[in-house]
């Protein structure tokens, strides 16, 4: 974890002097006046660093940290983007020089392309898309099934009690016979979901709630996110099973647990004549569910990279990075999360809870 904190650093260090030394360049303003932006950037920077140290910071100013810091990392990264095309544009003689120089069209141009991307990012963050998917089954069910899943709350200091509180209005108001989580109920840090007491949102879900591991429960601390999972009322899936009905639903552990269970054998005791649904949190070696059985598998984890274009990014990483899929006779649906991770920016991807129908084909 050290090595991969120094690593992150260090990029992080490179893209800041990068696109600090470009923003010096180009900003037609004074000595002093370029000063104060650099200093506000590498303010911003601290934020993004010093957030790891949180605990020990009141929670206003935990919270501020957070935001800021995360917030510039996808800034910075788009800022980023921008001055590597015109560096190329530079060097294949298609910008003039004189653009990247002490130039205000440039700046307002930047700046005006900076806020349009973020505010409308933002403005899309907030507008949860309702996706929803038909599915049937030669499986025996009483009556058709309607369920509503979700992924990557990432609740903590900026998917705030409020927030999650919306989303649980969202889902209550679909009046499913399930609800199932798939991994990253909190983000990071449970000290902002204790003091405001998030949990007390998550138990006013309407139907039986059920959920598996994500890996930011473990990036939380295994111990903190048990004992705040225990508080929302959500019956919480480790390398287990429930059957309600004719529907058994298994939760796998998250794959940052090397010892958790197989597919195979989370499956080993399971009645497969009930409609078999696997929670998942990483979408990874999507064969194991076709080859035991499972009938519909839901993950999330990817965000669908959250802003273009990450998005291609993951699309290359995955089988299925995003949606629903097909393999054999198993269904599978990835989400992108009606949470979100760092910035509160959806650019190019959907933050969206899904409501899957399932009903008995005709014989």
């Amino acid at each position: 974890m050290a090595k991969f904190f120094i690593v992150a650093l260090t990029v992080m260090l490179v893209m800041q002097g990068y696109v600090s030394w470009h923003v010096w360049r180009v900003l037609p303003f004074s000595t002093p006046v370029k000063i104060i932006v650099m200093l506000i950037m590498l303010l911003a920077l601290c934020c993004m660093v010093m957030q790891f140290k949180s605990d020990s910071v009141p929670l206003g100013m935990a919270t501020a940290m957070y935001e800021i810091g995360n917030s510039w990392l996808v800034i910075m990264f788009y800022l980023l983007m921008a001055f590597l095309v015109l560096d190329i544009g530079r060097l294949i003689h298609l910008v003039p020089a004189s653009w990247l120089k002490d130039n205000a069209i440039t700046s307002l141009a930047l700046t005006g392309a900076m806020l349009v991307t973020f505010i409308g990012g933002n403005i899309h963050y907030h507008n949860k898309q309702r996706q929803e998917i038909n599915l049937t089954t030669n499986k025996h069910l009483e009556r058709p099934l309607k369920i509503v899943m979700l992924s990557d709350l990432h609740a903590g200091f900026h998917n705030r009690r409020a927030e999650v509180g919306r989303w649980v209005d969202l889902i209550n108001a679909e009046h499913a016979d399930l609800i199932l989580i798939a991994g990253d109920m909190i983000d990071g840090n449970v000290r902002p979901l204790l003091a405001q007491g998030t949990a007390e949102e998550l138990k006013r879900l309407n139907a039986p709630t059920l959920a598996c591991m994500g890996n930011h429960e473990y990036i939380t601390g295994i111990d903190k996110s048990l004992e705040l999972i225990s508080q929302t009322g959500i019956n919480l899936l480790r390398d287990s099973s429930l059957t309600i009905g004719n529907v058994t639903i298994a939760g796998r552990d998250d794959r940052m647990n090397r010892r958790r269970k197989s597919v195979e054998q989370l499956m080993q005791t399971a009645n497969h004549d009930n409609y078999i649904i696997l929670l998942d949190h990483q979408p990874y070696h999507l064969e194991e569910a076709e080859q035991n059985g499972v009938d519909l598998q839901l993950s999330g984890h990817t965000h669908r990279g959250q802003v273009w274009p990450l998005n291609w990014v993951t699309k290359k990483m995955y089988e299925c990075d995003y949606g629903s899929y097909r393999r054999g006779n198993t269904d599978y649906y990835v989400s992108s999360g009606i949470g979100i991770w760092g910035g509160k920016f959806r650019i190019g991807t959907d933050s969206e809870y899904v409501v899957i129908n399932v009903s008995p084909s005709k014989q």
